[in-house]
This record gives C-alpha cells, structure tokens and sequence, in this order.
C-alpha cells in the first residue's frame, strides 16, 4: 500500500488459518491498520491480492500515474490480475467482521441500536416484507438476539444509553458485540486492549478465547498488550516500516533478535 511516495506496507505476505487466533505486532507506524484497511475495503491496496476461503477477494496493481510513481515490490506480479474492490459491507457479508483503531460507535444511537443495525446485516427480509410489515418475526429474532449479545458483553443495563456516554472500555467491548452481530467467520481486533489496566487486559484476553470458541470465530488482532499477545495467540506476525521481520509462535518471537532489537527491547544488564 503506497501513500504519495511513502510505501506503508510492502511485500507482506501472511495466512490466518482457521480456528487460530494470529497476532500482528510492530512499532507505532509499522503499518498494521493498514494492513488491516486493505484487507478490509477501507483502502484499496495499491497493489496484491487477498483470498479468504480461497477465493479472491481483493486484487489490485499500480495504475495511471502510480505506474511511474510506484516503489514497493512485486511491481508486474500482478499486472494480469483482474482489478477486485469490494466495499466495506461487501467485506463483511463475505464473513470478516472488525474493530477498529480509534473507536467507531454510530454516536446518535443508544448501545441496543448500535448492535441492532448491525445485525440487519444478515437479516432475512426484502423491501416488500419489510413495506407490508411481513416481517414482525425475523425483527423479533433480531432484537432477541442483540438483547443477548449485550447480555453476554455485561451491557445490557446500558441498552437505552447513548453508546458514546458509556466509559472507554465499555465502549470497546460494545464494538465487539457489534461486530459479532454481523456474525463473521474472521473477526479482526484492531488494539481491542487498548486503555485498559492489566486486569482487564487479562479479563479481555479470556473473552477473546470464549467468543472464538462460542462463535466457532477466526480471530486476527493487533495489539500492543505483549502479555494478551503471547498468553494468548497461536501465532504471531511481526513488521516493521511496512515489512515482515519475523513469524512464528509466541516462544519463538520472543526469542528472536530481530523482534527484540526493533519492538520488544532488551532487558537492562544487572
């Protein structure tokens, strides 16, 4: 992914494997959301591929004026590749569901709202259902099932508040529930601990090991909490200005020179 003359992510290959829970770590700048953005239609990568149960999903190369301008890797790999950009919903009809970064609840909306609109994401009913009031069943089933989700987030006493009025932590674990109520196959966790205190940390690691079991989810993270990653991931993901360093399981990052010189740090000799 280039941005002008600054390329964010190169030459980034990786695999989520289903049923793991994979971690992208880096410093500040590495270029994980971004990653995170192509995979997801909110950026259309500059150029690459993205599959997802093997299919195809995303596809792009340098273009018009980004022919010339381009100076990432991998420049005519994809040249005879059809161009594929789906949208943000079209991402997540597919099954990928995501958090995000900076925090983003529909701010006018009470918490029950937030979770119920994104449910109508798989609702069962057309306009003319809907036109005749057709579908009083399948509403009920969403409201149920969004009363539930709630539950299961220990927010349901917060149901008729504006979802921005609830404290900084609830309001991730709100962001959860919505992403869950689109009911993904591959959830992805973009800093899901961020301003927590340890033990909430732990507590959200937990829950993460729930979900994925309850919801049979694939989950793919970035997080900057070492502790929640390696307690808790089966592999990590490690780049650095844009680019892998290294992979493996948790014992092997943490063991790995590389990672330790560029993100991790060392410990001072006694």
């Amino acid at each position: 992914m280039q941005f002008g003359g600054v390329v964010a992510v190169n030459n980034l290959s990786l695999e989520v494997n289903r049923g793991e829970i994979v971690a992208l770590i880096g410093p500040n700048g590495a270029g994980k959301t971004t990653a995170f953005n192509c995979i997801t239609g909110v950026y259309e990568p500059t150029n690459g591929q993205v599959f997802f149960e093997d299919s195809l999903i995303v596809a792009n190369h340098p273009r018009g004026k980004m022919k010339k301008a381009y100076q990432g890797m991998n420049s005519e790999k994809y040249l005879r590749t059809k161009t594929i950009a789906p949208t943000p919903d079209q991402i997540t009809r597919l099954g990928i569901a995501r958090t995000f970064q900076n925090i983003r609840l529909w701010k006018s909306m009470t918490v029950f709202d937030n979770v119920l609109t994104a449910k109508h994401m798989r609702a069962r009913h057309n306009v003319f259902t809907a036109t005749f009031r057709l579908s009083a069943a399948e509403e009920r089933r969403m409201r149920e099932e969004t009363l539930a989700l709630l539950e299961e987030q220990n927010l349901a006493q917060f149901k008729d508040e504006l979802a921005t009025s609830l404290p900084y932590g609830l309001q991730r674990r709100l962001e959860i529930a919505r992403a869950l109520a689109t009911e993904p196959k591959l959830l992805l966790l973009d800093e899901p601990a961020a301003g927590m205190n340890p033990q909430e940390t732990e507590d959200l690691g937990r829950f993460i090991v729930q979900i994925k079991e309850k919801y049979d989810l694939t989950i793919f993270m970035i997080e900057h909490h070492m502790d929640l990653v390696m307690r808790f991931s089966d592999r990590i993901y490690v780049i650095d200005f844009g680019k892998l360093i290294a992979k493996g399981t948790p014992a092997e990052i943490q063991a790995n020179p590389q990672v330790i010189e560029a993100y991790l740090g060392v410990a001072d000799d006694e």
